[in-house]
């Protein structure tokens, strides 16, 4: 008897300390460690909603999420339209990151409430998400996702009242996601007119879903590679990019800056900033609102190219910086990106690598934490 009830004991002790490390580690995978997204007491709260449809270019039914800003209901009653920010998720990544982790909605509702920008809808579509495989958000032999993008985008505009035109339209993400959004908006510049790089990067390699890809393959989704060749376009139609990494990012700085050049010099409006941080929510969720401010006070106007690349560093402009803004010789010759490919070839294996080791480090960390929670649990003294 007093065996069978200890041994009741024990397994009971065991099922709750699986259970609550379950849940801590739950919780760790959804906010990455921050506390839940709250929006502040008194700032009208806007909705997420999970839309799913059936997406033809990839054969199944796709989801996306969407925030629709607080009273988004009732004005578009009235007739009113909103401009729509794009948001793509790195790998591993989900679309719910950027709420869930990244709190976008606590930063629009609040900068809403605040009037520092106007309403807008956020997209985040799912595509493939959690550590299951990559996609790069572009159409190659391990599926059609580039035009899934734009297949959420027909859905969105059929769907809510948004301003179907390109002026009102941006595409950003982080990491993988974020040269996901450069790719597929210079390959649809009819449909977007706002791209955002949260430390992205710019050159592919024979790697992940381009392991066997042909070299013409790499190149068509390889944005430093052709923008040289958009430059009429992008002169004529015009095309706004924010552009920033974090100072301890493993990717080359150099990287961006080449690429920065080549964009400016195509004829884009180019912002381009190193912050203090790495590759990870910390920077990215600290930089969530001035990435919604940046796109807000685009959208609407049009797309011009600037007199200036502007580039800082954290708040203020290093050395090296400041020179950048001067002309640079030979900025416009397509030499200066094909003499680096080496280098950037390098740089697109180094950032692979990184988010290998992010995944990594990730799952050890769910594991670790998932210990510690065990040895907290409470103990069952035998004969007691």
């Amino acid at each position: 008897m007093r065996r069978a009830w200890i041994a009741a004991a024990t397994a009971a002790w065991l099922a709750a300390g699986l259970a609550g490390a379950a849940a801590y580690v739950h919780g760790y995978d959804l906010h990455r460690g921050f506390a839940p997204p709250r929006t502040p007491a008194g700032v009208p709260r806007g909705t997420l909603r999970v839309v799913a449809f059936p997406s033809a270019a990839i054969g199944r039914t796709e989801q996306y999420l969407v925030y629709l800003p607080a009273g988004y209901a009732a004005a578009a009653a009235r007739g009113r339209r909103f401009p729509v920010l794009y948001l793509l998720h790195g790998a591993p990544g989900r679309m719910t990151s950027f709420t869930d982790v990244g709190a976008a909605q606590v930063a629009a509702d609040t900068l809403i409430a605040r009037h520092r920008i106007r309403p807008l809808i956020m997209v985040m579509p799912a595509a493939v998400q959690g550590f299951r495989r990559d996609t790069e958000w572009a159409n190659s032999p391990a599926g059609r996702w580039m035009d899934d993008v734009i297949a959420v985008v027909h859905d969105v505009d059929r769907r809510f009242a948004t301003r179907a035109d390109r002026q009102d339209r941006g595409i950003g993400g982080d990491s993988e996601g974020a040269y996901g959004a450069v790719n597929v908006a210079l390959h649809h510049l009819d449909l977007f007119s706002v791209v955002e790089s949260w430390s992205g990067y710019y050159w592919q390699t024979r790697s992940t879903v381009f392991a066997h890809a042909p070299a013409a393959e790499i190149r068509a989704n390889s944005p430093g590679a052709y923008i040289g060749a958009l430059a009429p376009r992008i002169h004529r139609i015009g095309l706004r990019a924010w552009l920033y990494q974090g100072l301890q990012d493993h990717t080359d700085r150099a990287q961006l800056r080449a690429f920065a050049a080549a964009l400016r010099a195509a004829g884009a409006d180019v912002r381009l900033a190193f912050f203090p941080g790495g590759h990870d929510w910390g920077l990215w969720r600290r930089e969530t609102p001035r990435m919604l401010i940046a796109a807000a006070r685009w959208f609407g106007s049009p797309a011009r190219a600037a007199a200036g690349q502007r580039v800082a560093v954290g708040q203020a402009l290093a050395p090296r910086a400041r020179a950048s803004r001067r002309p640079q010789r030979g900025v416009r010759r397509p030499v200066v990106i094909g003499r680096g490919q080496q280098v950037h070839q390098h740089d697109r294996q180094q950032h692979v690598a990184g988010r290998l080791r992010l995944r990594a480090v990730t799952a050890a960390g769910a594991q670790r934490k998932e210990q510690q929670a065990l040895r907290a649990q409470p103990r069952v003294a035998p004969g007691t």
